[in-house]
C-alpha cells in the first residue's frame, strides 16, 4: 500500500506538470500534489521517474518547443516565452543541448530528435507489477459487439522501425530496446500515421532479429535522415481491418489489450468476405489511450 502511495504521489506531480507546462512550477506546488514535504516529494519522483522535477520540467518543455517549431510558423523568441524560459539564449543553449541543434535550424528544416515522452508511472508500475502475468489474463467484456472493426487501404510506402533481438511483444520490447525509441519515432515529420509497435511477417524480419517492433510509416519517396540503429523498408499497398475497442480505465490496462487481440485471434473475416493476409504487412497496435480505446490492425485480402 505505501509503494502505490508513493506512485500515486508522483503520479499527482506528473498531472500538475503536464497541466501548468506553460507557467511557472515550484517545488513547493508540487509537494502540496504529491502530499509530502519538498525534499521528499523531489526524492519519490527522482527515484520513480528518473529525473528530478526541474530536469524532468525542462526536458519535457523542450520536447513540446520541438514540436511547435516543427509543425507551426512561429519564431524561436515566442517559443521561448511560452516555454517559461528567461531569454532568446537561454532556451537557445537548452535546445540544442538536449538535440543536439539550434531550435532556428531545426525549425527550417527538423531532422529526427530523441523526443522526451514520458509513460505515466502508473502504468509503470501496473507494467511491472503486472506484466508477467497479464498475458495470462482476459478481459471478459469485451465482446465482437463492443468493437468498432473497419477495413482501410494502405498505400506503398516506406517503414522506419527499430528491430529488437528476440521480443515477441510489447515487454520483452521494452526489456531489449527501452521506451526512448518513441520519442524519436514521433519526431519524424513525414510521418503518415502516429508510430506503431507491430508483428513483423517473416519475409520483414532480419536473420536473429524480433518479431515485434517499433516504427512509423513514411511516404514511399521519403528520403530523410535515418537515425542511428533504425532501418527503413518498403511495404506493398494492402488492406488492414482495424479493430478499436471501447474506452477502458487504467487498471484494466492489460485485460483490454489482450481481450482485443484475442477477439482479433477468432475474428472471422469470411463473413465479409475477406481472409486474414498476415504475409502482406506487420500486424500492428496504436499506443493505448484509454479514452479511445486500444486499436489494433491486421492485413487482409479479399476473397
Amino acid at each position: 500500500m505505501e509503494q502505490w502511495e508513493q506512485v500515486n504521489a508522483v503520479q499527482n506531480m506528473q498531472d500538475y506538470i503536464q497541466q501548468h507546462l506553460y507557467e511557472p512550477i515550484t517545488l513547493t506546488e508540487l509537494s502540496r500534489k504529491a502530499g509530502y514535504s519538498p525534499f521528499h516529494s523531489a526524492k519519490l519522483f527522482k527515484e520513480h521517474i528518473g529525473k528530478a522535477p526541474f530536469e524532468y520540467i525542462r526536458t519535457l518543455r523542450l520536447t513540446q518547443a520541438a514540436l511547435k517549431l516543427r509543425d507551426e510558423r512561429v519564431k524561436v523568441l515566442d517559443v521561448a516565452m511560452d516555454f517559461v524560459f528567461d531569454s532568446h539564449e537561454g532556451f537557445t543553449r537548452a535546445f540544442s543541448k538536449e538535440f543536439g541543434i539550434t531550435p532556428y535550424k531545426y525549425s527550417k528544416n527538423p531532422p529526427p530528435i530523441k523526443l522526451f515522452m514520458p509513460t505515466p508511472i502508473r502504468d509503470q508500475f501496473l507494467f511491472h507489477q503486472r506484466g508477467g502475468t497479464s498475458m495470462e489474463r482476459r478481459c471478459k467484456s469485451i465482446t465482437p459487439s463492443t468493437v468498432f472493426v473497419q477495413v482501410v487501404e494502405r498505400p506503398a510506402r516506406k517503414l522506419i522501425l527499430r528491430r529488437g533481438r528476440t521480443a515477441k511483444d510489447y515487454f520483452e520490447y521494452c526489456e531489449e530496446v527501452g521506451c526512448d525509441i518513441w520519442g524519436l519515432l514521433c519526431s519524424i515529420k513525414e510521418a503518415l500515421y502516429e508510430p506503431i509497435g507491430m508483428w513483423l511477417p517473416d519475409q520483414y524480419r532480419s536473420p536473429s532479429t524480433s518479431l515485434y517492433a517499433q516504427g512509423v510509416e513514411v511516404p514511399a519517396n521519403y528520403i530523410g535522415d535515418l537515425p542511428e540503429g533504425l532501418e527503413i523498408i518498403d511495404l506493398p499497398p494492402c488492406k488492414m481491418m482495424v479493430f478499436q475497442g471501447p474506452p477502458f480505465e487504467e487498471d484494466d490496462f492489460f485485460e483490454t489489450i489482450m481481450g482485443i487481440s484475442e477477439l482479433i485471434d477468432h475474428y472471422q473475416p469470411q463473413i465479409y468476405g475477406y481472409r486474414w493476409a498476415d504475409e502482406d504487412a506487420p500486424r500492428f497496435q496504436l499506443e493505448p489511450q484509454g479514452y479511445r480505446g486500444y486499436i489494433e490492425g491486421r492485413p487482409i485480402r479479399q476473397t
